[in-house]
């Protein structure tokens, strides 16, 4: 699957030169790496379930409250 992608992509786009399909390539393996580290931190207990509106509000409301966030308090 991972040399299949940057081959299709280099066919369906008319590329001709060695140095096109290289770039096609590592651009595909790169965006592949961030998606899967993107994946990989969404997948935390902490982050699961929550939806950006869920999270600002959950935020919003902790400082009304006048509550420091738990992982910027220093232990000094």
């Amino acid at each position: 699957m991972g040399i299949i992608v940057p081959i299709i992509l280099f066919l369906l786009l008319g590329m001709t030169t060695v140095s096109q399909f290289l770039t096609i390539a590592a651009t595909t393996f790169l965006t592949w790496g961030v998606g899967d580290l993107l994946a990989t931190i969404l997948e935390k207990p902490r982050l699961k379930d929550r939806t950006p509106g869920k999270a600002f509000r959950e935020d919003w409301k902790r400082r009304a409250a006048g509550e420091e966030p738990t992982s910027s308090r220093s232990s000094s």
